[in-house]
């Protein structure tokens, strides 16, 4: 099959999908799906639809190869290379025996920091809440300073506040009311699909075991890498913050802390941006109780 193989286009995408698309039958595992997708799509929007249909049973820290099924072999040959669909066919989603490590690598031009509630109504609530909002507004900064977009979420803000004052939303992305207890919102999905080439996100805020916990998992479900700032993510329960971070770094999340997620996304002492970032952290974080329950 020839590297940029497309086959012409059946009219219309094919009997039965709507114009201008290509009907498409996913297949993973055991299972079989009929759907469809943008005629000339290649392999990225074939992995997003693989995600939609089958993400709740990928684990994502498994490398896999996505094949089509050749008629001229009668069995499924591995995607070529510029592969775009032009017309009806079938693609299954294959997964290696080899486990990947998480590396945990981060640059600015594939990263989005996540803030999560960090609201004025849990302030006498959250343990050592003055520290991770210390930290928070430190991050922010360095995602200003780097260009990194930013989301922030409020989890009910009618009943719980708006995010506290000390964090500066200058330039943010988006904030975005909430009553679910993952960021994972339709305007975050969104957004995310307008940066191209999202590969990690940066994620802190509260609490740690409820917003924060189930947002890294559906983070982790759709294919991206989560960094967890320990020194800016904290819960009312210290036995629940601890028990959720070491839950989810056993899942392959990243538990981190700021001035280590700032200093890898400008990686070099020669970086335009080094000055500024090291600005921000020539002061320690907080060395609060939250030290000793990671």
């Amino acid at each position: 099959m020839a590297a940029e193989a497309a086959v012409p286009a059946l009219p219309n995408g094919g009997a039965g999908a709507p114009s201008g698309t290509v009907p498409v039958l996913f297949c993973f595992s055991v299972f079989a799906r009929p759907s469809s997708v943008p005629h000339g799509a290649g392999y990225e929007l074939l992995i997003q639809k693989f995600l939609s249909l089958y993400g709740d049973q990928l684990d994502m820290h498994r490398k896999f190869v996505v094949q089509l099924f050749a008629e001229e072999w009668g069995q499924y040959v591995d995607l070529p290379k510029g592969f775009a669909v032009s017309e009806r066919c079938k693609v299954r989603l294959v997964p290696l025996q080899i486990q990947l490590t998480t590396l945990g690598n981060l640059t600015p031009s594939s990263t989005v920091f996540f803030c999560c509630d960090m609201q004025e109504r849990f302030r006498p609530a959250i343990k050592y809440f003055g520290d991770i909002i210390s930290v928070g507004q430190r991050l922010l900064q360095g995602a200003r300073i780097l260009g990194i977009p930013v989301i922030v979420t409020e989890q009910y803000p009618k009943g719980l506040g708006s995010t506290v004052q000390e964090i500066d939303l200058t330039g943010v992305k988006l904030v975005l009311p909430k009553t679910k207890f993952s960021m994972v919102l339709p305007e975050v999905e969104a957004a995310l699909a307008e940066i191209p080439g999202v590969r990690s996100v940066v994620l802190f805020g509260v609490e740690t075991h409820v917003c924060i916990q189930q947002t890294a998992l559906e983070l982790v479900g759709r294919g991206i890498e989560v960094h967890i700032v320990a020194d800016a993510t904290s819960s009312r329960s210290m036995m629940d913050r601890m028990f959720a971070l070491e839950r989810l770094a056993r899942t392959g999340i990243i538990v981190t802390t700021s001035e280590a997620v700032l200093l890898q996304l400008v990686a070099d002492k020669d970086h335009p941006k080094f000055k500024e970032v090291q600005n921000l952290i020539k002061a320690s974080a907080p060395e609060s109780g939250l030290l000793s329950k990671v």
